[in-house]
């Protein structure tokens, strides 16, 4: 019979036991959101946002006007094991509608029905100017990608369509006077407990509040001046934030309404530059092709 002495023993179990618990404390690091010395969640790392979920919900029977935008049927997000599929992207009103004013729709309406020679045919995203907010985090069909970067006094939403960057301070301070707008608005954030809020205001009333087809009919709707927009990202655990954003524009809807979807850990995740075409060349033909016979509308 072959025999172990207590020492040997020793050297055997100890090991075994560190390698035994590996596991345990792998899965304990996974399950437990980090924080910043500062105390607060650590939001920095790379995010993917790929959700299948429909932007907005359709009642029985219902379909969105085809020519403005897709349908259940046609979802133009690649789907994701880690985004559970919800009734829609909306959340609030309960029933999952944009509570948009007539007048919103039929100035959308008109803007689409100027032939392609005519530059505001086109949006910020079309014209290589910006996705907007909170358009830029909205999943879309491809490049899905946010780097977010945290610091005490800044956090950076680095998003890989065409490759934009909010900085945005963290410092208390205030809004400029309404006076000091752009395509994008002011960005201020602070924290609310583990909540990061970003607040976002100074809107230059030129900018789509969605650029992107999945977002449907609601791609088109412009932000007005008064456009007010507040983002939320929580930390559920080490692999998720909660995102949400809750938009106020008494010329465009008839109450404020919010959109969420998760935001999940992708480390091997890169973002490449993303640029468009040298001279936008694409757009520059789309308008000259409003200048031929019979050109579409």
């Amino acid at each position: 019979m072959f025999h172990l002495s207590r020492s040997s023993l020793a050297r055997i179990t100890v090991p075994a036991l560190v390698l035994a618990c590996v596991p345990l404390l792998l899965g304990e690091a996974q399950s437990t959101a980090s924080r910043t010395p500062d105390g607060h969640p650590d939001l920095s790392g790379m995010w993917t946002n790929y959700d299948a979920t429909p932007f907005e919900r359709l009642g029985p029977g219902e379909e969105f006007p085809r020519d403005l935008a897709v349908s259940t049927a046609d979802w133009l997000v690649q789907d994701s094991p880690r985004s559970p599929r919800r009734p829609s992207m909306v959340v609030d009103p309960p029933n999952g509608r944009v509570p948009l004013k007539p007048e919103a729709i039929k100035a959308r309406d008109a803007m689409f029905a100027q032939t392609s020679n005519s530059l505001e045919r086109y949006g910020p995203w079309e014209r290589c100017i910006t996705r907007g907010v909170p358009a830029s985090m909205m999943p879309s069909a491809y490049n899905n990608g946010h780097q977010i970067i945290q610091t005490r006094d800044f956090i950076v939403f680095h998003s890989e369509m065409i490759h934009e960057a909010r900085v945005i301070p963290l410092d208390g301070r205030s809004h400029p006077e309404p006076a000091v707008a752009s395509w994008n608005g002011d960005s201020v954030a602070h924290w609310e407990g583990d909540t990061l809020v970003v607040d976002t205001t100074n809107f230059n009333g030129k900018g789509w509040i969605a650029t992107h087809a999945a977002a449907g009919w609601l791609r088109g709707i412009t932000q007005s001046p008064l456009c007010h927009v507040v983002e939320r990202l929580s930390r559920v655990d080490a692999n998720t934030i909660h995102y949400e954003a809750t938009i106020e524009d008494p010329e465009v809807y008839t109450r404020p309404w919010t959109v969420a979807f998760p935001l999940n850990r992708d480390n091997p995740y890169r973002i490449y530059e993303y640029a468009c075409h040298e001279g936008n060349h694409a757009l520059e033909n789309m308008l000259r092709l409003g200048d031929l016979p019979n050109r579409p509308k």
